[in-house]
């Protein structure tokens, strides 16, 4: 399976206190020139019960944003569950395995990166980052998450900001969805 750096995208996403919160900036870059700024690359999916992000090509995330819905609706809303079948199906579907996306799932509860080598990965810090800025924007909300009492909104904001500072291939123009 070939493997491609995903660019133009920070998503973070994070449960604190029981509230999950998701941000992604708005850039969308095609090679070395920016397309677009303001693209949304988050939403809410299962009755706004389940957040969810991509990085990657856009019509492979809208492919994944629906089989994610159809999952959790075949599953009741058991993220876990729908996470698990989702990776299952994306792997093994000839189809589905060329998609070139990466998704951050999250709930009140459980949050998941999901991606097309049939990894489901839950992090212990229920921290979701993807995309070219995730790991910018992870190191700044572990570091927010330990030393202030920010919530989760504010936490995913600012981490995306610092991201933009850093990475080239992620913007300012933040879209924040929260439960």
């Amino acid at each position: 399976m070939r493997k491609r750096l995903m660019h133009g995208t920070t998503i973070i996403g994070l449960i604190r206190d029981g509230k999950a919160c998701i941000a992604g900036d708005g850039q969308v870059t095609l090679g070395n020139t920016v397309v677009k700024h303001t693209a949304r690359k988050v939403r809410k999916l299962y009755k706004d019960t389940i957040l969810a992000g991509f990085a990657g090509g856009v019509a492979d995330a809208l492919t994944l944003f629906e089989k994610m819905e159809e999952k959790l609706e075949e599953y009741s809303g058991n993220l876990r569950r729908a996470a698990v079948e989702l990776a299952r199906e994306w792997r093994s579907d000839k189809v589905l395995r060329r998609l070139e996306a990466i998704l951050a799932v999250l709930d009140r509860k459980h949050a998941f990166i999901i991606t097309g080598e049939g990894d489901i990965i839950e992090p212990e810090d229920k921290i979701v980052a993807i995309g070219s800025g995730g790991p910018y924007a992870y190191a700044a909300a572990k570091a927010l998450l330990a030393h202030t009492n920010l919530d989760a909104r504010t936490i995913c904001e600012e981490a995306i900001k610092i991201a933009a500072q850093v990475c080239i291939y992620t913007n300012q123009k933040i879209t924040i969805l929260e439960l």
